[in-house]
């Protein structure tokens, strides 16, 4: 049972709330009295949920929630959200009055967008906006100094904008090496230099440099996977000043067991073959699930005991091998503990060669969240 609603399937994910709350509450401590805290909620709480983690990030002492988008700000707002929210990617100029009319914060990099969307606000409203300054990342944000100061002008002389904040966005804060990232840090200085008034709100710091560098906190940072007790990089792991909770596990249960004989092969394309008589348990997860095919020979957990997974996944199951027979309703870990024996999702990263936030974003919605 799921908010009410009844599941029908033996494959969930466990969301630890306790575990964002702490984390969140953990950052908060290694900032200054002024330095307010903006958690990113944004791709569904990176998979966690964005209502409910929103919820427990604002518990744990967040100040401000951030997204990507205006549909996942409005999201928030239906919620009953009242906190301040940004989006810290594009929105469409048209939309600008819903921005405003809802008290969400936009960020700008276009001096031809504000023009367009000041048509788009009502007399009565006025829009926030975070300009970004493009320092090194390449991807949105302004990179001329004279951009700046043209917006600046524009924005403080018109009754439809409040200036509310400026920042940007480190392209290496989760390496150890610090020459790009100072590079970046001191092109953002100088962009504060041009400004005649500071707004509200400078942030620059992400996970990585609040945890690790330290000298870009401003008067606000914006903290995105720590929250969920996940490291910005392996690289930075070792030196972080607190071990992160994770809150993120994946679970699934045996639906079908079978004793394979010598030779019998498992799955699309036979790629597996029994060497000897072996139990082989199906489980209900697949790739339509985000259990990619690449996890194929993976490690799961059934019962307190390793079980790897054999035959290619497919979009709807998984075959894995037990080391004895073990019956239909057995419990099976994907990412999570079980008796001492931990998957995190850092090793399913791992072996998908990819990054921890990846994992739980693709976590698909067909897997229903249990809060706990």
């Amino acid at each position: 049972m799921v908010d009410g609603q009844q599941l029908y399937r033996d494959t969930w994910a466990e969301i630890n709330v306790d575990a964002i709350v702490y984390n969140m509450r953990e950052m908060c401590k290694l900032l200054p009295d002024e330095t307010k805290a903006f958690a990113a909620v944004k791709a569904n709480g990176y998979g966690h949920g964005a209502v409910q983690t929103a919820r427990a990030v604002l518990k744990g002492g967040a100040h401000g929630l951030l997204v990507a988008f205006l549909d996942e700000a409005l999201e928030l707002r239906r919620a009953g959200l009242t906190a301040p929210i940004l989006v810290l990617g594009y929105t469409r100029a048209e939309d600008a009055g819903v921005a405003a009319k809802e008290d969400i914060s936009l960020t700008v990099y276009q001096y031809d967008w504000l023009q367009k969307a000041e048509t788009f606000i009502p007399g009565e409203s006025r829009l926030s906006v975070h300009i970004k300054c493009d320092t090194g990342m390449n991807r949105i944000g302004i990179k001329e100094p004279s951009e700046l100061s043209l917006m600046e002008d524009f924005i403080e002389a018109s009754s439809s904008y409040y200036f509310q904040g400026i920042y940007t966005h480190f392209a290496t804060a989760d390496q150890i090496e610090e020459q790009y990232y100072q590079q970046q840090l001191a092109r953002f200085r100088a962009f504060l230099g041009m400004l005649k008034t500071l707004p509200p709100y400078v942030h620059a710091a992400n996970s990585a440099a609040t945890l690790y560098h330290h000298d870009s906190l401003f008067n606000a940072i914006r903290v995105g996977i720590a929250l969920y007790g996940l490291s910005p990089s392996p690289e930075i792991k070792p030196y972080l000043p607190f071990e992160g909770r994770e809150a993120f596990s994946l679970h699934t249960k045996i639906i079908h067991i079978k004793k394979l004989s010598a030779g019998e092969t498992i799955g699309y394309g036979a790629t597996y073959t029994a060497e000897e008589n072996e139990w082989i348990a199906t489980i209900p997860i697949g790739y339509a699930d985000g259990w990619l095919r690449h996890l194929q020979g993976f490690q799961v957990i059934a019962d307190d005991e390793w079980a790897p997974i054999v035959g290619r996944i497919c979009m709807d199951q998984t075959m894995i091998k037990l080391p004895r027979y073990m019956p239909i309703g057995t419990n099976v870990t994907l990412i999570g503990e079980q008796c001492g024996k931990k998957i995190s999702v850092d090793h399913v990263a791992e072996k998908l060669n990819t990054i921890n936030y990846e994992v739980t974003c693709m976590i698909s919605h067909r897997v229903p969240r249990i809060y706990l």
